[in-house]
C-alpha cells in the first residue's frame, strides 16, 4: 500500500512536469517565431495548459498577471463560441477574461480521438493595437475604445482554416486602428505556431499514456494545489485582518481576509467604484492577483494551478476592480487596471497578510511612437523587505516578469539613445531588513514622438511594515532641448522633440522591522 500510494505521487510528480514541459516549450517556440521587440527581446507574454473544464493546470515561468486570468478567460469564451476541433479562438476583450486590449489571447481545444483533453492558451503583448495613443495605452483613456482595437471572442482558425484576411480586417477596424498591423499577424503566428505545438504535445502525451491517464492526472493536480492550501490554513489562527491601499489619485482599495471553518474568504467591498480614467482592473487580474499571492502563501514548488482557488470564497461587489461591460458605448478604460492596479492590489493582500513589505508596485509602464509604430516598456524597481530578508534591487516582481530590452535592441529599432541605466542607491526603504533600490533610466528621443507614461508609487510611497520605513516615490521628468526641465505626472502625455531628455527614477521597496 505504501508502494501504491508512492507510485501515485511520483506519477503525479512526472506528469506535473510533462505538462510543464508542454508550456515551456510552447513558449520558447512562441518567442523565436515572434518578429516585434516586445515578445521577442522583452518576452511580454505567457503559455498554459487547462482541464477540460478550462481551469489552469500548469503554466510556463512567464507573467503571473496574464496566467491567473487565463483559466477565466477560457472559460468565458468557450461559455460564448464553443470551439470544436480544429478551431482557434482569438479575443482581448476585458469581458471574457481579458486583461487589456494589448494582450491578445489564443485558444485551441484539444481533442484526442475526438475527445476533448483540455486546452492550450497563451497570451501576448503588442505593443502597438490602435487606440488614441501609439503603444496603446493612453495616460487619460476614459473608454475602452480609445485604448485600441477590440477583439471580441472569433475564430483565427476555423476547422482547421486561418482566417488571417478577417483578423487584418479587425485589427483595421473601429475608430482607432493598429498602426503596425504586419507586426501584429507576424506576432499573431509565432503565437499560433505556439498553440498547434502545443496541441500536438498533449496529443502525443495522451497517445503515450492515454487520453484518461492524462485527464485523470489533471485532476489529480487540481486536487494536490487545492489541499496544499488547505494544510497551509490548518497552520494558520482564525483570523479576520483587513488592509487599505490608495493609488496616488486616492482611490481605495481594500481587502478583508477571513480564515474560519477551513474556507479562506477575500472580500474587495469597500473598494472604489468604477475608475473615470483607465485605472479600472477585471474579475480575470483580481483572480491573477489571487492565485499569485496564494501561490505565496503555500510557499511550495506547486504550478500555479486554480486547484488553489477551491477552498477560497472571493467576494467582488461592481467597483473598479470589476466594472460593468455590458453597454458597448459605455465600456470603461482598462489599461492601468491590468498592470498598476494588478500591482498595487497584490501589495494590499500582501499587507493584509503580513508576508512582506510593498514592493515597488508598479510597472513604470513606459511608451512612445508616431502614426508608424508603438514602442512599450516596463521598468524594474525595488522589492519589499520581509521577516529575514532584504529586498532585491532593480527587478520586475509579482505581478510582471519581462525583461528590458537591450540598449543595442532599443537603439537599432527605434530612434532613441539609452543615456544612463543604473540603481538608484539608497531608494529602498531601512529597516532590520532593508528595501530594494529601484533603478535611474535616462532615455534621449532622436525624433519627434509622443510619449505616455502610466506609473504609481509616484505620491503614495511604498509602505514599510513591523517598523521599516518606506521606499522612496519614483519620479519622472523631462529636460528639453533648450534646457527647461518639467516634473511629469505619474499618469502623463507629451510630445517630445529631437535631444529632449527623459529620466525615470522607480520606487524602492519599504523595509521590514526596526533598523
Amino acid at each position: 500500500r505504501t508502494h501504491a500510494v508512492h507510485s501515485d505521487a511520483a506519477k503525479l510528480e512526472l506528469f506535473t512536469n510533462r505538462f510543464t514541459a508542454i508550456a515551456q516549450e510552447m513558449g520558447a517556440l512562441l518567442q523565436r517565431a515572434s518578429f516585434s521587440v516586445n515578445v521577442k527581446e522583452r518576452l511580454d507574454f505567457s503559455c498554459a495548459l487547462l482541464d477540460p473544464a478550462g481551469r489552469l493546470v500548469v503554466n510556463a515561468p512567464h507573467i503571473p498577471v496574464h496566467l491567473g486570468s487565463l483559466g477565466v478567460c477560457v472559460r468565458e469564451v468557450v461559455r460564448t463560441i464553443r470551439p470544436r476541433e480544429g478551431d482557434v479562438i482569438i479575443t482581448n476583450h476585458p469581458a471574457f477574461g481579458g486583461s487589456h486590449l494589448p494582450d491578445v489571447t489564443l485558444i485551441k481545444p484539444v481533442y484526442h480521438r475526438h475527445q476533448l483533453v483540455g486546452y492550450v492558451a497563451n497570451r501576448a503583448h503588442h505593443a502597438e493595437i490602435g487606440g488614441r495613443e501609439p503603444g496603446s495605452m493612453p495616460a487619460d483613456a476614459t473608454s475602452l475604445q480609445e485604448e485600441g482595437v477590440i477583439i471580441e471572442p472569433t475564430w483565427l482558425v476555423k476547422k482547421g482554416k486561418p482566417l488571417w484576411s478577417k483578423i487584418r480586417r479587425v485589427l483595421l477596424s473601429g475608430p482607432y486602428p493598429s498602426r503596425s498591423v504586419e507586426e501584429n499577424l507576424a506576432d499573431l503566428r509565432g503565437a499560433l505556431a505556439a498553440i498547434e505545438f502545443g496541441d500536438e504535445a498533449l496529443q502525443s502525451l495522451c497517445a503515450q499514456a492515454s487520453r484518461r491517464e492524462v485527464v485523470t492526472q489533471m485532476e489529480r493536480l487540481r486536487q494536490h494545489a487545492a489541499s496544499m492550501l488547505r494544510n497551509q490554513l490548518k497552520e494558520l489562527p482564525s483570523i479576520k485582518r483587513q488592509a487599505i491601499e490608495r493609488l496616488d489619485d486616492g482611490s481605495v482599495l481594500k481587502v478583508a481576509v477571513q480564515k474560519a471553518r477551513g474556507r479562506l474568504t477575500i472580500d474587495f467591498t469597500g473598494t472604489a467604484p468604477v475608475h473615470k480614467g483607465n485605472l479600472n482592473a477585471t474579475h480575470a487580474i483580481v483572480q491573477s492577483v489571487v492565485l499569485y499571492v496564494l501561490r505565496l502563501l503555500v510557499n511550495q514548488p506547486v504550478p500555479m494551478n486554480e486547484g488553489m482557488m477551491e477552498p477560497v470564497d472571493l467576494v467582488l461587489p461592481t467597483c473598479m476592480l470589476n466594472p460593468d461591460f455590458q453597454a458597448p458605448e459605455r465600456m470603461p478604460a482598462v489599461v492601468g487596471g491590468n498592470t498598476e492596479v494588478s500591482q498595487r492590489l497584490t501589495d494590499t493582500l500582501l499587507k493584509a497578510l503580513g508576508l512582506a513589505a510593498c514592493s515597488q508596485g508598479t510597472m513604470n509602464n513606459f511608451l512612445f511612437g508616431n502614426e508608424h509604430f508603438g514602442y512599450y516598456e516596463t521598468i524594474c524597481g525595488g522589492t519589499g523587505a520581509g521577516p529575514g530578508f532584504d529586498g532585491t534591487d532593480a527587478v520586475h516582481q509579482h505581478m510582471t516578469n519581462t525583461r528590458i530590452t537591450d540598449p543595442e535592441v532599443l537603439e537599432y529599432r527605434y530612434p532613441v539613445r539609452l543615456g544612463r541605466f543604473e540603481i538608484r542607491r539608497g531608494s529602498g526603504g531601512k529597516g532590520k531588513w532593508t528595501g530594494g533600490d529601484g533603478v535611474v533610466r535616462e532615455i534621449c528621443f532622436l525624433a519627434p514622438l509622443r510619449v505616455n507614461i502610466l506609473s504609481q508609487h509616484r505620491v503614495q510611497p511604498p509602505y514599510g511594515m513591523k517598523g521599516g520605513q518606506p521606499g522612496k516615490v519614483g519620479r519622472q521628468l523631462i529636460e528639453r532641448k533648450g534646457g527647461s526641465t518639467q516634473v511629469l505626472h505619474g499618469m502623463d502625455q507629451l510630445i517630445v522633440y529631437p535631444d529632449d531628455v527623459i529620466t525615470i527614477e522607480t520606487p524602492g521597496g519599504g523595509g521590514w522591522g526596526r533598523a
